[in-house]
């Protein structure tokens, strides 16, 4: 997909941060659209069905929260990516965002040219959808599901299923922070887990396996896997 054809929702109430950031994610080549605060945000998301919106957490009428839960309620929006850019940085606005239904977080103030390399990561997600359903390619990083097979720098990994089966969902959507509630629910459904640590026993021998730095926690949410 061309940069032109990805339309990028800006929602912020300081109209600086609208003209710097719009600014460079234009001249980058992205189509973007702005709106002031949270109710504006709906109505231009339902019309232009942006691919990605970055939300502000802090803004009159109605908050980023409360926009991204109103936002995720709307069918055709519910694979739209969205990140929250705000000065708050605390765990517990991070925690709500993501439960009202964020795919991630960027605390600001931030450089121009580090927001955007922040959005080329997330809209990689856009292009792993092109992939076949059964085969997902991530860099040196091959997943073929229908063969429960990893090749990774060219050499085979044999992973236990459980394992395979939470890289796989992990891997389906780089850069998308799964919950741990999720994660438990479509990897483990309703087997009998043994311990409340069963995620992250997997999570670090994924580490081990793949590579550190696939892999992020998100404190008191879940994992992403990291491109």
């Amino acid at each position: 997909m061309n940069k032109k054809d990805i339309t990028i929702l800006l929602v912020d109430d300081e109209p600086d941060i609208l003209e710097i950031v719009g600014y460079n994610l234009t001249a980058e080549g992205y189509t973007v659209v702005t709106a002031d605060n949270g109710n504006k945000a709906i109505r231009i998301a339902k019309k232009k069905k942006p691919h990605l919106i970055i939300l502000d957490v802090m803004m009159p009428e109605m908050d980023g929260i409360e926009a991204c839960e109103n936002i995720r309620k709307i069918p055709e929006l519910e694979d739209t990516i969205i990140t929250f850019l705000t000065a708050r940085g605390e765990d517990y606005s991070q925690v709500a965002g993501f439960d009202a239904g964020a795919d991630d977080y960027i605390t600001k103030p931030i450089k121009p040219k580090v927001l955007v390399s922040k959005v080329k990561a997330l809209l990689r997600r856009i292009k792993e959808d092109t992939n076949s359903d059964n085969v997902v390619k991530i860099g040196d990083l091959i997943i073929n599901r229908d063969e429960y097979k990893i090749i990774k720098d060219e050499k085979e990994l044999v992973l236990p299923r459980k394992e395979f089966e939470l890289l796989s969902l992990l891997a389906s959507k780089p850069g998308k922070v799964f919950k741990r509630e999720d994660i438990l629910d479509k990897v483990w459904g309703n087997e009998v887990i043994v311990g409340g640590r069963t995620i992250d026993v997997h999570i670090r021998k994924l580490r081990e396996k793949i590579g550190d730095e696939s892999f992020k926690t998100i404190k008191g949410v879940g994992y992403k896997f990291v491109v």
